[in-house]
């Protein structure tokens, strides 16, 4: 591991000794594990429920860099299950990278955060994965966890699938070259995932649950515990109270990913320009076509009512609601037709 394996030339300055201080009793980390967690650094795809439940637990543990990459910006109804994020985040619609990077600061001064208000891509995978321990999955599609299995496999870079809705929660590590891919388990898109938190609602002590297995993974592993991570997908239904394990310690023989090494996704075949968002929206992919947030609100004043800050900027024309980024990108509200969004889009930005 790049990061932690500097750990044994790290020396826990004395002001963190006392905050982690329960942490070091727990024999499992001790003080060499937890001088390997303040070296080490982990990325976060997605910070929506469990994205943000990760990056709340891992901080507090004293993950010395987390990279926080997601698309979305905060709203009233993430606030339920959310746990990084307050009711001035949503005032504001503050991007989720930023507003996770500027909660950690509060709790956690000592450790450095990346926020990345980006959606994921094959373009810029590279750019966004490179470089860290672990990436820890808190994305709520399977398209992106693709991606992201993709990357880890091509990388042998370890990862952890992560997924929480309905009252449902699973995760599953994944460790190139010694267990199962995702691909190895779910070669398909399982048609029993094809709920989100939108159509199902969601119980935010299954995020927890799920948020809570995984990041005592991710400590293993950086600790340098990799014999006592668990080699299963693991799922819970905690309404239901239904458990399920499926074996994932070796790949799947026919597996196109980790064992063809087939990188289609990575590769970009097949990946819709326009991404649908759930919650009755669509997403416009402009990247690379920088936009000036203050300049296009000027332009769209006398069409609509609009709003603004340093990251995102709201135009309201009924029955649209329309959040544009300055990468270029663009959540069309009040449509799930590509069409239609694209056709705002160009009206209002250009084609």
């Amino acid at each position: 591991m790049s990061h932690a394996a500097d750990s044994q030339v790290f020396s826990m300055k004395p002001e963190l000794e006392e905050r982690y201080s329960r942490q070091v009793l727990f024999a499992g980390i001790g003080a060499e594990g937890q001088q390997r967690l303040l070296a080490s650094c982990v990325a976060i795809v997605g910070c929506g429920a469990t994205g943000s439940a990760l990056a709340f637990l891992l901080a507090r543990a004293g993950v010395g860099t987390l990279r926080i990459i997601d698309r979305d910006y905060v709203e009233a109804s993430n606030l339920q299950r959310q746990t990084l994020f307050d009711e001035s985040d949503a005032a504001d619609s503050v991007p989720k990278a930023i507003a996770a990077c500027r909660n950690i600061a509060k709790f956690n001064s000592h450790i450095v955060t990346e926020p990345h208000p980006s959606d994921l891509t094959p373009e810029n995978a590279e750019e966004l994965l490179s470089g860290p321990d672990l990436i820890l999955d808190g994305t709520d599609n399977f398209e992106t966890r693709y991606l992201v299995n993709d990357y880890a496999v091509k990388s042998s870079l370890p990862w952890i699938y992560v997924a929480a809705v309905g009252s449902y929660a699973a995760t599953m590590n994944i460790l190139p070259g010694e267990t199962a891919c995702l691909s190895c388990i779910f070669p398909e898109p399982p048609a029993g995932m094809v709920e989100t938190c939108d159509t199902a609602g969601i119980l935010n002590s299954a995020v927890n649950l799920a948020a809570s297995i995984a990041a005592t993974e991710a400590l293993k592993l950086l600790v340098g515990a990799r014999g006592e991570m668990r080699r299963t997908l693991l799922s819970h239904d905690l309404w239901r109270n239904q458990n399920a394990e499926v074996s994932a310690a070796k790949p799947s023989p026919d597996c196109r990913t980790c064992v063809q090494r087939d990188f289609v996704h990575l590769a970009g075949h097949g990946r819709p320009h326009v991404t649908l968002c759930g919650r009755n929206s669509v997403q416009i992919h402009e990247h690379g076509r920088c936009v000036d947030l203050a300049n296009l609100r000027k332009c769209l004043e006398p069409h609509g009512s609009v709003r603004h800050n340093d990251f995102v900027l709201k135009f309201w024309k009924e029955p649209y609601e329309m959040t544009f980024f300055s990468d270029g990108r663009a959540i069309i509200k009040g449509t799930t037709d590509a069409a239609v969004a694209r056709s705002l889009y160009a009206r209002y930005v250009g084609n």
